[in-house]
């Protein structure tokens, strides 16, 4: 059996109700939408390409702000649009981990 997708990423977008720090509140719903938008701009969403999907909690709100990678299961936090690029470029497209990116 081979995977529906070659790669999908989940970035916590919980919102935390207690005023707690949270993945939101780190700019991780404008990083999502990059994301997801220079994924289709290269072409790289859909079936045995790359997903790109909203998640609640990760459970690991003091590194966040966060996403996981599968089917590697790598973990990254980001800070801009910059990060975001280099975890598109080289571990989406080259299959190569970000390590200075990963927790």
């Amino acid at each position: 059996m081979t995977d529906y997708y070659k790669h999908h990423v989940f970035f916590c977008l919980n919102q935390r109700e207690d005023g707690e720090p949270c993945c939101m509140d780190k700019g991780a719903e404008a990083a999502f939408d990059h994301m997801k938008a220079r994924v289709k701009k290269l072409a790289l969403n859909g079936k045995n390409k790359v997903r790109i999907n909203r998640a609640g909690c990760l459970d690991r709100c003091g590194e966040g702000p966060l996403m996981v990678v599968y089917p590697e299961a790598i973990w990254y936090t980001f800070i801009d649009n910059e990060d975001i690029d280099e975890i598109i470029d080289s571990h989406l497209l080259q299959g190569k981990v970000v390590k200075r990116l990963e927790v």
